[in-house]
């Protein structure tokens, strides 16, 4: 599998998103791919008990006040043209680009709010240990920008939860953007990674994403 998903990426290669910058220019808080990578606890996963419910999403959001709930506000901050806000939060109108594919999309109703490393797999890499606050906070995470992610309903399905080592965007400007951001996401809540996911991710931070810049955020405990 992991051969394959290199093999049909490897044209892609040569065309890399501009997200390389010197060594001199990171700060304490960002790392290189590969020194993040080097970070990653490597794990078995235990897959035994998942259920979407042991996750509560989506919560009141970062103000309750304001009536708007998690998915709302993700989508209120990563439009690229403002949507307008009516009553109950109801959103119209707005643009916004799906990362996984790189779509426009003018609908917001047509969106879906993703968890870049999704539930199942964060069960199984060591969230299935947390209380229920932590997984709540997990799922309705705003305190990093790449936990949650705004994206079409068919890229959605077309990654149907996989890990890196059976899926990434298959655009070269993307995935190693991805894998920045699911590295990022790991290591931000102390999540593991299983043997298969850690050698694809080898394998994209010793070639075409060895200069992707990882942000290193404290987990919220």
């Amino acid at each position: 599998m992991i051969k394959n998903l290199m093999r049909g990426l490897a044209p892609l290669a040569l065309v890399l998103s501009p997200l390389a910058v010197p060594s001199p220019a990171l700060s304490a808080n960002v790392v290189l791919l590969p020194d993040a990578l080097a970070e990653l606890t490597e794990a078995a996963e235990e897959p035994a008990g998942f259920q979407v419910s042991a996750f509560p999403h989506w919560n009141a959001g970062l103000d309750p006040a304001d009536g708007c709930d998690t998915r709302s506000e993700v989508l209120l901050t990563e439009a690229v043209e403002a949507p307008t806000t009516g009553a109950g939060c109801a959103l119209t109108g707005g643009r916004w680009t799906s990362p996984y594919d790189g779509q426009s999309v003018s609908d917001p109703a047509t969106l879906r709010v993703d968890h870049l490393v999704p539930l199942a797999e964060a069960w199984e890499s060591g969230a299935s240990d947390w209380t229920a606050d932590r997984r709540e906070r997990f799922a309705n995470d705003q305190g990093a920008a790449a936990t949650l992610v705004a994206v079409t309903a068919r890229s959605q399905r077309d990654r149907a939860g996989r890990d890196p080592a059976a899926w990434v965007p298959t655009d070269a400007a993307r995935y190693c953007r991805y894998l920045g951001d699911w590295v990022g996401t790991k290591l931000r809540w102390d999540l593991s990674a299983d043997k298969d996911e850690v050698e694809t991710l080898k394998l994209f931070a010793d070639g075409p994403c060895e200069d992707t810049v990882v942000i290193r955020s404290t987990s919220p405990h």
